[in-house]
């Protein structure tokens, strides 16, 4: 067989290989099927897609895959190596839905608003996205009768949780001020499983909830500016970290390809109406925490650690401070296991972010 060329990146290339070759998906059973994903372009999306093709190509699985966008163009540059090899690409929004004429047997539905500073400038979108988007695949999931479906929730859903007792597994929820603007994320996350949960008892849907923690690998967009692509950034250009908050907020994170196989392994073996965390506890750590990690293990790009707290941090979009360790224990009791500690996932990432022409031109100056 033709060797499949996906991406350029060699580092993405390879926790793609990770993800086809490994043996905790029951990968026979996506044989003949056709699957959705939703924010194909997405970080998530975007990863699931081309390991579904990758592992439909080396497995001779015969597989489909149906990728929603709005942005044809950015999809067929993240995606166009897949184009004619398994997978087909359908232009619309998750609420509202063009005509599918296939048969979809799987659905994984990560498409909603993901950027901090939206969810306060633009709160009622943030919930409307998510709640009509998570309506629309669970009637498309319902009217075709699929096999199994997963929405992308987040570790976000769980809301503030009392700092003595801060370790959560799936029925650990904290406090959500429902007036709060920047609660139009988490509280839509919550109502959108709640929906995904009544769907399941009432229709027999069969969907399932996954938690992510924060997650973030090689192949972020160059755009991205959450603070581990700052971090990172920083790094590379020897410049200082800098902290716009106290860094004592405190949670886990997971790799991106660690956390494809977390949902594929939900998707195909989950129990529908439930909630699954998917988290590496092993990488447990303040932002403080995190960042000076890396000043001591990168001494050569002189960056330091300082603190530059604005008076009104609402403003810019952040997340109430908080510690959370997001218990996994559920999921690996389905047979998962994350691989990629928090040192590795930084390590791959600034490797594969070395690929960008913000850096290769100082590399060359």
């Amino acid at each position: 067989m033709e060797e499949l060329q996906l991406v350029s990146d060699p580092v993405l290339r390879r926790d793609l290989e990770e993800i086809a070759d490994s043996d905790m998906i029951s990968w026979e059973r996506f044989r003949e099927k056709t699957i959705l994903v939703t924010g194909a372009t997405g970080l998530i999306g975007s990863q699931t897609v081309l390991a579904l093709v990758l592992a439909g190509q080396k497995r001779k699985l015969n597989l489909t895959v149906l990728a929603l966008v709005r942005n044809l163009e950015k999809a067929e540059k993240m995606l166009g190596g897949c184009l004619g090899k398994g997978l087909k690409l359908v232009k619309g929004d998750v609420t509202a839905l063009p005509r599918i004429s296939e048969k979809i047997d799987y659905i994984l539905h990560g498409a909603g608003v993901t950027a901090s500073r939206q969810f306060v400038e633009q709160p009622v979108e943030t919930i409307l996205t998510t709640l009509k988007g998570t309506e629309a695949m669970l009637e498309l999931a319902k009217s075709h009768r699929a096999e199994g479906m997963v929405y992308l929730s987040s570790m976000e859903a769980y809301g503030v949780v009392d700092p003595e007792r801060f370790e959560v597994r799936e029925k650990d929820y904290g406090y959500i001020d429902p007036l709060e603007v920047r609660s139009s994320y988490s509280e839509s996350k919550r109502m959108a499983e709640g929906l995904c949960a009544a769907y399941a008892q009432e229709y027999q849907v069969p969907v399932k909830n996954a938690r992510l923690a924060q997650t973030f690998g090689a192949g972020i967009p160059k755009s991205e500016n959450r603070v581990f692509a700052q971090f990172a950034r920083s790094i590379l250009k020897g410049e200082d970290l800098v902290l716009h908050t106290d860094g004592s907020k405190a949670h886990c994170y997971c790799y991106t390809s660690d956390a494809v196989l977390g949902l594929l392994k939900i998707l195909l073996e989950g129990e529908p109406g439930q909630a699954y965390n998917v988290s590496n506890e092993n990488t447990f750590s303040s932002i403080r925490q995190m960042a000076q990690m890396l000043v001591d293990a990168y001494p050569k790009s002189g960056s330091r650690l300082v603190f530059d707290i604005p008076r009104d941090a609402n403003l810019y979009g952040y997340a109430p401070a908080s510690r959370m360790l997001v218990n996994s224990e559920k999921l690996r009791a389905l047979g998962w296991s994350p691989r990629v500690d928090l040192p590795e996932m930084y390590q791959r990432l600034m490797e594969s972010m070395k690929g960008w022409e913000e850096f290769s031109e100082k590399k060359e100056s």
